[in-house]
């Protein structure tokens, strides 16, 4: 069974237009409604792949219940925490060449007793989960460091841990020991303090996440692959993808991919990147189920294209997801 923790989860719209033109009525071709955050859409694609998943989520209000509702319906077991806030509500609008216009609330403030008890979920599970994935954005009320200690307290009941965050809080983290971390290129180039232009520079970065505490990194290259560094080796891993549709929870679907599939390794990488190819094949933040995915279409090598130039992630569809 995987746990996931989402400290700020959404009820997410999502709204196909034509073109998105600013200061005009604009005229949906389609619209979804689906439960939003990082760890909640690692569980849906867990879920939908056949996967035992609990998704611990903080919700309140009107939309904290949407939330609860939805994924229940999705056959997802919800391990809610009560909150006297109410659960954020985000926006996005989907243009028929993939690019994707997104506007994220705040979401609420968390107080130390709310604070405790999300913490205090990890370590209310017998037997342990094997995985929990941890992420997402932080809310408000809650510091940088509260992921180091939710890994701490995570290990201490026997779970390995996946992290999937970015800016002081993963840094924070790190000291922890994480046994996976997974940055997208533009959150890798942040925690290093320098730019990625090739292969090679994303090779060296997430070596030195490693140098500083993180077990791997499964690293999201936008359209040019993933990396998997880990004690073991070095991997990239790509798909061709011939339409992207919409690149939302992709990276949590590579995620939910690679933990399902093990969590090490490049069997588990080659995972990651299918799970990741589909869903950006898919409208707004559906997940891929196995009939979605094509494993023939993905590519695993040691043999890493060091000096592969890295595009922008901002122009093209995402292998690995972003945020």
């Amino acid at each position: 069974m995987i746990l996931t923790v989402t400290p700020n989860p959404s009820l997410d719209r999502t709204y196909e237009v034509p073109a998105l033109e600013r200061g005009e009525v604009l005229r949906a071709t389609g619209e979804r409604m689906d439960p939003g955050g990082k760890g909640v859409n690692v569980s849906r694609a867990l879920a939908a792949a056949g996967h035992r998943t609990v998704a611990v989520v903080p919700l309140g209000g009107a939309p904290g219940a949407l939330v609860a509702q939805l994924l229940a319906a999705q056959g997802i077991r919800v391990a809610p925490v009560p909150l006297a806030g109410h659960t954020r509500s985000n926006i996005a609008i989907a243009e028929p060449d993939g690019t994707l216009t997104k506007v994220n609330a705040p979401g609420p403030e968390l107080n130390a007793e709310e604070s405790e008890t999300l913490l205090a979920s990890v370590g209310s599970y017998h037997p342990a989960p094997e995985w929990i994935a941890c992420c997402g954005s932080l809310p408000r009320g809650l510091a940088p460091e509260w992921y180091a200690e939710l890994v701490t307290r995570a290990h201490g009941a026997g779970a390995r841990i996946a992290l999937d965050t970015s800016g002081p809080s993963l840094l924070a983290a790190l000291a922890a020991r994480p046994d996976v971390v997974k940055p997208n290129a533009e959150e890798l180039a942040e925690a290093v303090g320098r730019p990625l232009a090739t292969v090679a520079d994303a090779v060296k970065a997430a070596e030195d996440l490693r140098a500083s505490g993180a077990g791997a990194v499964l690293a999201s290259l936008g359209a040019d692959g993933q990396l998997l560094v880990s004690a073991t080796g070095v991997w990239y891993g790509h798909a061709a993808v011939p339409v992207v549709r919409s690149d939302v929870g992709a990276g949590d679907a590579s995620l939910a991919g690679f933990l399902a599939a093990g969590g090490e390794g490049p069997e588990a990488l080659a995972a990651a990147v299918a799970h990741g190819a589909a869903a950006v094949q898919l409208p707004g933040s559906e997940m891929p189920t196995p009939a979605d995915l094509d494993p023939a279409a993905v590519t695993v090598t040691a043999d890493v294209p060091l000096d592969r130039v890295l595009r922008d992630v901002n122009d093209a569809g995402e292998q690995g997801g972003r945020r």
